[in-house]
């Protein structure tokens, strides 16, 4: 029986999704080699401890090692001694709601972030470390637990892609409580999105606040944030009918009146400020990405700034 003209479609768009994944896999890779290389290593490498074992104090010991436990039962003081993680676990947390599919340049949020989560995961694997990665809208859509190898990069790089999710919203809280329950050592988390969440947004924030404290205790996160010029200025083209990706809503602007566009434009600038400044009062690093312009350098920039506090 000759194949359906849906079945050609079918393989058709399995093999271009294929050829689309080998691209950005070639692509990501030759980033983490060209750009990355070092960077990575310098920043990460070698933070994580595990304890290995307690001994005897000595003179010159420094005594915030003491284990209080054992020297309370033993009655003599002990410290605590650690060995460095030789492997790390990363994380790449990546928001797949309805508003990362919107792009106004050649690429859309939603690619923006699997471009970077790969270059990120490229690095990872490059350094022996393993590399898990979670979908989530506003409820936990996709899990594949940390592991390593080419492989496994190029199933993160598809599933970051084209996974299609079952739902629209953004629930940051209930991804970051996921998190917390799946990784029970200390992990570095990339948490990827653009951190719009939406009405009430004092509340939402004081919500993500407060679970960005929380997670900070456990691993160690970054933030990044991947936006759209349009999110931040509107084209002068008459009237638009905006809806929002993920309630539906339909808002009809006026985009000839200039008090429109620079309301618009201040509105935003705003709330782009306001939530930066929560996250990074939580003691979490933020990196900001705009699809349509070069991001790398400011991941580059964003290692060498913390190579440099690290010390």
């Amino acid at each position: 029986m000759p194949p359906s003209s849906q079945d050609s479609e079918t393989e058709a768009r399995a093999v271009e999704i294929l050829r689309r994944v080998r691209r950005m896999e070639v692509r990501t890779t030759r980033l983490a080699d060209d750009t990355m290389a070092g960077r990575y290593a310098s920043v990460f490498k070698g933070r994580g401890m595990d304890f290995d074992r307690v001994r005897n104090y000595v003179a010159g010991d420094d005594v915030r090692a003491i284990d209080w436990n054992v020297t309370a039962r033993t009655g003599d003081p002990y410290i605590k001694l650690f060995t460095e993680e030789r492997e790390l676990t990363i994380l790449l947390m990546i928001d797949v709601s309805g508003s990362s599919d919107f792009g106004s340049t050649a690429d859309s949020k939603r690619e923006l972030s699997a471009e970077a989560a790969g270059v990120l995961a490229a690095s990872a694997i490059r350094n022996r470390d393993k590399v898990g990665l979670v979908l989530f809208t506003d409820t936990v859509e996709l899990y594949i637990p940390p592991a390593k190898g080419r492989s496994h990069i190029m199933r993160l790089i598809r599933e970051a892609l084209f996974f299609q999710p079952s739902q629209r919203g953004t629930d940051l809280v209930a991804a970051l409580d996921f998190a917390n329950q799946v990784i029970s050592r200390r992990a570095i988390v990339f948490l990827v999105s653009d951190f719009q969440p939406g009405p009430p947004f004092d509340e939402r924030l004081a919500a993500l606040r407060k679970k960005l404290t929380i997670t900070n205790k456990h691993h160690d996160v970054i933030a990044v944030s991947v936006t759209d010029p349009r999110e931040e200025e509107l084209p002068d083209v008459g009237r638009l009918y905006v809806e929002d990706a993920e309630s539906g809503e339909v808002v009809e602007l006026n985009t000839s009146k200039r008090q429109v566009r620079e309301a618009y434009r201040e509105q935003s600038q705003a709330r782009r400020i306001r939530t930066a400044a929560m996250i990074r009062s939580t003691g979490v690093d933020l990196l900001e990405f705009t699809s349509g312009t070069n991001w790398l350098p400011a991941l580059v920039n964003f290692f060498r700034k913390r190579r440099q506090r690290i010390g």
